[in-house]
């Protein structure tokens, strides 16, 4: 590797560290083929980190058209996924092993604490 392609893989890595620092974290469970909570309401306009836990033995595939995401996330295992910001809205996930199992991030305006 060049000096170079070096120096530019440690910018881009010096750039993104912020954005992945002060991302809001949000926990995915899978526990007895479920996703829980099924269903969570994040800000809209926000990133987010999203840690995805599987509990149960077997992988599961999670993936969201809506998001734009895939990831294999091994039994016993954990992901980790930024996402957004997102406008608002719902957006479906899945597991692409059982489509049966589904969920969704719902997107809404921060509530303003001013009276």
């Amino acid at each position: 590797m060049t000096k170079e392609i070096a120096l530019k893989r440690l910018l881009l890595v010096a750039l993104l560290l912020p954005i992945a620092a002060h991302a809001a974290e949000y926990t995915l469970t899978i526990r007895d083929h479920k996703f829980q909570p099924a269903e969570f309401t994040i800000p809209s306009d926000t990133r987010i980190k999203l840690k995805v836990k599987n509990q149960d033995d077997v992988p599961v595939e999670f993936e969201s058209t809506d998001l734009s995401r895939e990831v294999i996330v091994p039994g016993h295992g954990e992901a980790t996924i930024y996402v957004g910001p997102l406008d608002q809205g719902s957006y479906t996930f899945f597991n692409d092993f059982d489509r049966d199992m589904q969920g969704a991030i719902v997107a809404k305006p921060a509530v303003s604490k001013e009276n």
